[in-house]
């Protein structure tokens, strides 16, 4: 009976997850828009004039992070997400006319999310015609505004009027500066004043001195802003190369170390060690299916739907609230279905669910989170190329990157870099990857664990670099033997994540 009931909750909370996972195949992917915050970073740092003194720190900075012609690649990257974003519009639309078509087919739903995707790809536009512009691309930017005028909210149309005015010659409407000062932002701003300016006769360029006072405000905005965006992506770069490259020197040394003499490697530490697991395969089942995939697939959607909570109308700081209260709840359910289903074996044998506290712990973590860095991005830049901006991407990072309050971004981080590794790494690491081992090796177990690990969050697009990731924390685990190494290189993996987000949110 109770084998029974197992395998009507697997297939119940198969349906909605399946049916989640084949849905993210037609989603976008969060990293174009990463992309988009970190060319607005560039464009903004490349209007540095510098102080007039060559070999100073900021001059540096700006030679080494920044390409050639940003303005260039900036154009090229919008281009890419217009034309992304714009393929994404058409299958939507598609899915829409099949409703509306369907007997009992709703397209309601999906008319919000066409509405909310068609006014990100007219912001976009916006941009996108004054990098035209800027590259001397006149008629390719008219046109450009013109598609926003046709598809537009009365606010986009409003500043995409200006713009066109401003390119045109035609009479300036009266409130253009207050406009572009509410629509524009960073780069694009700054470029729509200036030719507004140029217009109204108040500047001939940028490096010109200004006689007006709000010209003048616009130079000492323009100045301190593009310095503050050298510095941001002074901090989104060093990271990522110079712990990567600590990352590939290690990853050298441990299979040097490996290769010369195997036994007494640091990678061959417990490499054919098994856990000794009193249960069965049945147990296991049991966790991962009443614990994990029933609650968070049937269950928690239930008790959403049924309270009152207006999701579309939830500010930012209700929807961070939203997340931590979901995951937390999963996460108690999860943790108490483990508790009571490995009760009867309790004394547990040696080696299991092991949080120790010391240096030991540390140096895994922080040489796992090392050398997960060039893995992981590597992969990632493959895995962009395979799925072209589709395949979805953890809504959290949507969020995060939106964020620009010190206390939404700390309860993200609490949910993302305490909560979600120290539950997820007692499922996957501490429990799943120890119990596969009374029936496979231990190398199989890691995979076969870090391909659930990858699979459970959801996201087509996201599983492969997630199965390396997985894969090295399951790693680390495995030869550690101490469950509080996987939790710091998993916080320190999401923290990062964490930390470019709001670097990025803020371009």
């Amino acid at each position: 009976m109770k084998r029974i009931i197992l395998a009507l909750l697997t297939v119940i909370s198969l349906v909605p997850f399946l049916l989640s996972l084949v849905g993210s195949l037609e989603e976008p992917q969060v990293q174009s828009q990463l992309q988009l915050s970190q060319t607005n970073l560039l464009l903004q740092a490349s209007v540095w004039q510098g102080d007039g003194a060559s070999g100073t720190w900021r001059e540096t900075l700006q030679t080494a992070l920044l390409e050639s012609q940003p303005q260039q690649g900036g154009l090229k990257q919008y281009e890419i997400a217009v034309q992304e974003l714009t393929d994404y519009l058409d299958r939507l639309k598609n899915q829409q006319a099949a409703l509306e078509t369907a007997p009992n087919g709703d397209p309601a739903p999906i008319q919000a999310v066409i509405a909310k995707n068609q006014k990100t790809l007219n912001q976009i536009q916006i941009n996108l015609g004054l990098l035209q512009y800027a590259e001397n691309q006149t008629k390719k930017s008219l046109d450009t505004w013109q598609s926003v005028m046709s598809n537009g909210e009365p606010n986009e149309q409003e500043i995409a009027t200006v713009l066109i005015a401003l390119q045109q010659a035609e009479p300036i409407p009266s409130n253009a500066e207050a406009v572009i000062n509410s629509q524009l932002k960073g780069w694009f701003r700054w470029q729509g004043l200036t030719q507004l300016y140029r217009r109204q006769g108040n500047l001939e360029s940028l490096e010109q001195v200004c006689d007006t006072p709000a010209c003048g405000a616009l130079q000492t905005e323009v100045e301190k802003a593009s310095q503050r965006a050298l510095v941001k992506l002074a901090l989104l770069n060093s990271l990522p190369l110079l712990g990567g490259g600590i990352g590939v020197l290690l990853m050298i040394g441990l299979l040097l170390q490996w290769a010369l003499g195997r036994e007494k490697a640091i990678l061959a530490t417990n490499a054919k060690t098994r856990w000794d697991t009193p249960w069965n395969w049945e147990t296991t089942w049991q966790v991962l299916v009443v614990g994990f995939f029933f609650p968070s697939q049937i269950v928690l959607p239930l008790v959403v739907g049924v309270l009152p909570l207006p999701m579309a109308d939830l500010s930012l700081m209700g929807k961070a609230f939203y997340v931590l209260a979901t995951y937390g709840a999963i996460a108690s359910v999860g943790l108490g279905v483990l508790f009571l289903s490995l009760k009867n074996f309790r004394p547990l044998p040696q080696d299991w669910f092991t949080l120790r506290p010391n240096f030991g712990a540390i140096l895994w973590g922080l040489g796992g989170y090392l050398v997960a860095l060039p893995l992981v991005v590597l992969v990632s830049l493959v895995n962009q190329e395979i799925w072209q901006g589709q395949g979805g991407s953890n809504p959290l990072l949507s969020l995060a990157l939106d964020s620009q309050n010190w206390l939404v971004l700390g309860i993200f981080f609490f949910t993302a870099a305490v909560l979600a590794p120290v539950f997820e790494e007692i499922i996957f690491r501490g429990f799943l990857l120890p119990a596969l081992t009374r029936y496979f090796p231990v190398s199989l177990a890691i995979i076969l664990s870090s391909l659930l690990f990858a699979i459970a969050h959801l996201n087509v697009s996201e599983i492969l670099p997630l199965f390396v990731l997985g894969s090295i924390l399951g790693l680390v685990y495995s030869r550690s033997r101490n469950l509080l190494s996987s939790m710091i290189l998993h916080s320190l993996w999401n923290s990062g994540t964490l930390l470019s987000l709001f670097i990025l949110g803020g371009s």
